[in-house]
């Protein structure tokens, strides 16, 4: 054996080596966009779901706790609450209606 070892010819010399390294580039560009996670109409769907229910929630929730501090400090016992919680209700009611008339993004 030589001392000395062959040099390796540097690719891109030949037009079939090109075509198939650009063939090979293009191939891993559409395997990592296929294994990319997508963003699916139910994940959407879903997130929609849990902004209606917080809505809903927190706004009877809201106007049942701010009823019931006006009650404890007003001694108007059960009115502030069951105005304020049917406040709530009409707040809750309209961010609903609200989020459904917008446009999906």
């Amino acid at each position: 054996m030589s001392d000395e070892e062959p040099a390796l010819e540097p690719i891109g010399e030949d037009a079939r080596i090109d075509a198939l390294d650009a063939r090979l580039r293009a191939a891993r560009e559409r395997e990592e966009q296929r294994n990319q996670p997508q963003v699916q109409g139910a994940d959407a769907n879903y997130r929609l779901g849990n902004r209606v229910l917080a809505e809903l929630l927190g706004g009877i929730g809201g106007g049942a706790l701010i009823g019931w501090v006006i009650d404890r400090f007003a001694g108007t016992s059960p009115w502030g609450l069951l105005v304020m919680m049917f406040l709530g209700i009409i707040v809750s009611f309209r961010n609903i209606i609200r989020i459904s008339n917008q446009r999906p993004d």
